[in-house]
């Protein structure tokens, strides 16, 4: 199924041996806009302290209670590394956290090799983290990770190759894979009242540094992209649709 960001804040993050916290934002890699981290803020009982989980911890979500079960206690979580999550997440940093969780490393090929099995957690890893570690990772990749906030990209201006189309207001991804299918764009004073799709796959370039997005389409063909309506529910006509539409100019 699809969910929208914005619905997954909140979700409470079980662990199990009790409540850790609740879901605020989520941090996705810029290379295959895939989710990366669930940034957690525990309660009383840790200081209400910000923490980083793997979707690879997670296990049959329940979506209707809003529910994260993960297969971590609390006192993993309250001896986990110490990262400022408010501060750049750094290669080093991510390394310390899958050198102390029992979790599989994605830097290194692009993802995780597979989708999520029936249990909620990623499954064939692509490299070990051992191998990691010892490759030769470039300074720069090493040094910024091309970890993105959800929070920080909404609102992210959308501009087609001739002009502008809107903000960035939410995000969809895809419940298998934690990949962002979708980037869900309000086009505000551009077409008055009219909610599009963008898949990051329709992209030409992101100016991370200006705050900016730009569709490899122009102004007229997004305009004319078949219109979301926020309030239904995407259904693989729709989604269909809307990828034979972009398929039709979009070449990669």
């Amino acid at each position: 199924m699809k969910h929208r960001i914005e619905s997954l804040i909140g979700f409470t993050i079980g662990g199990t041996d009790g409540g850790i916290g609740e879901v605020k934002e989520f941090y996705f890699d810029d290379h295959t806009w895939t989710i990366r981290y669930l940034i957690v803020e525990t309660g009383n009982w840790l200081f209400g302290k910000k923490v980083l989980i793997s979707p690879e911890a997670v296990v049959n979500p329940d979506w209707e209670a809003k529910v994260f079960p993960v297969n971590l206690t609390k006192e993993q979580i309250k001896n986990s590394p110490d990262i400022d999550t408010k501060k750049t997440v750094s290669r080093q940093h991510e390394i310390e956290l899958y050198n102390y969780y029992p979790w599989t490393s994605y830097w290194g090929g692009g993802g995780w090799a597979s989708t999520m099995g029936t249990t909620g957690m990623m499954t064939s890893p692509i490299m070990p983290l051992e191998t990691a570690i010892h490759e030769n990772i470039d300074s720069e990749v090493a040094a910024h990770p091309h970890l993105r906030s959800t929070a920080n990209v909404t609102g992210y201006h959308i501009k087609a190759m001739d002009g502008e189309i809107g903000d960035v207001e939410d995000f969809i991804i895809d419940d298998n894979t934690w990949k962002i299918d979708f980037m869900l764009v309000d086009t505000g004073n551009w077409f008055p009242g009219k909610k599009v799709l963008i898949s990051p796959k329709w992209i030409k370039e992101v100016a991370w540094q200006k705050d900016e997005v730009i569709v490899n389409a122009s102004e007229e063909q997004v305009k004319n992209s078949p219109e979301y309506q926020p309030s239904e529910h995407l259904s693989e006509t729709y989604e269909a649709n809307l990828q034979n539409y972009y398929g039709n100019f979009i070449r990669h």
